[in-house]
């Protein structure tokens, strides 16, 4: 099930989708909610039931070092604020970022940041001894941002 319902144009008889909750969403109108690990914050927007990724924006606090976590499928995003860095590439305020499907790598943030991110798949996290840790998909952020009730602008079914 998606958020559009047709209705049919009167000057050319194509069916034009209206949507069922808004479209625009103001983001500064939605709490910032714990995320997956300490120091990480998250903004849920949006969930893709069929590839198990989602769109959000990330806040991280400063110091906040990332445990080694993978990516099943791309994710790309632009720095808002602050940067991170990776042992030999880092980003900044205004930069865009393109994380490969099949990366897997450990973030530091020094001084923090705020980032809007899409997520092509799930991200897999790592305990220190290679075991997996989560799977953070679409379904696992939908019901986190459920239980924390910020998640009404969100249409999503899981089967």
């Amino acid at each position: 099930m998606n958020d559009l319902t047709p209705t049919t144009a009167d000057a050319t008889g194509i069916k034009l989708s209206v949507h069922e909750k808004p479209a625009f969403i103001d983001p500064d109108t939605i709490p910032w909610q714990p995320w997956v690990m300490e120091g990480t914050h998250y903004k849920l927007m949006t969930v893709d039931v069929r590839s198990g990724g989602f769109t959000l924006f990330l806040k991280v606090d400063p110091g906040t070092e990332a445990p080694v976590h993978g990516h099943v499928g791309a994710v790309e995003g632009v720095i808002l604020e602050g940067g991170f860095a990776y042992d030999d590439d880092a980003g900044s305020t205004g930069n865009y970022i393109c994380e490969h499907g099949g990366a897997v790598h450990q973030p530091v943030s020094p001084d923090g940041c705020v980032m809007f991110a899409i997520t092509h798949g799930p991200l897999i996290g790592y305990n220190p001894d290679g075991t997996i840790a989560a799977v953070v998909d679409a379904k696992m952020m939908y019901e986190m941002a459920t239980t924390a009730g910020v998640a009404d602008h969100i249409e999503a079914t899981f089967h």
